[in-house]
Order: structure tokens, then C-alpha cells, then sequence
């Protein structure tokens, strides 16, 4: 993960080299579930609607590192909406 213009950004490389970068929505600690959350969208200048993603954040000895999230828990997915809705609340 880089950080630019005071912006978290993730940057990854699809299976056809290109390179994508994704905005840092935010991080968010669960302590129900002990894992710390990133949520992301590709970055866009345009005022069109992104799709957020969202990731398990693991850290080593290389630094963090994102998992996705594999998770069959109903409520693990509802906390993650629910860190969604807040910050569409705050938004308006």
C-alpha cells in the first residue's frame, strides 16, 4: 500500500499486467471478529458510482498485506455494510 497526496492508495496488477489503483476508504478494527478491515474503490476522478471492496488486513514481517475476505459469518458481512452505511451517513 502507498500513500499519495495524504490519500491511502492500493495498488494492484490484473491478470493482464495493467495497474490498478484503489482509494482507501477506511480501516476498521472488529474486535467480535480480532481482524482489522481495509475497504477500498478503484480510484476515479469521475463522479460516478464505485464499487467498494473490501479486505482482511494481515500484517508480517514484509509489511500489510490484504486477504480477501472468505468468510461464510452473516454477521461479519453486516458489520462490513455497517461501516459502509455510517460513512454514507457522514457523507450527507
Amino acid at each position: 500500500m502507498s500513500e499519495e497526496h495524504n490519500h491511502e492508495h492500493i495498488v494492484a496488477i490484473d491478470e493482464n499486467g495493467n495497474e490498478i489503483v484503489y482509494a482507501v476508504i477506511t480501516r476498521v478494527y472488529s474486535e467480535e471478529f480480532e481482524k482489522e478491515y481495509v475497504l477500498f474503490a478503484e480510484h476515479s476522478d469521475s463522479d460516478e458510482p464505485v464499487e467498494v471492496q473490501a479486505a482482511i488486513v494481515v500484517e508480517d514481517e514484509e509489511g500489510d498485506r490484504l486477504v480477501g475476505i472468505e468468510s461464510d459469518s452473516d454477521a461479519e458481512w453486516e458489520f462490513i455494510e455497517s461501516v459502509l452505511s455510517e460513512l454514507a451517513d457522514e457523507e450527507e
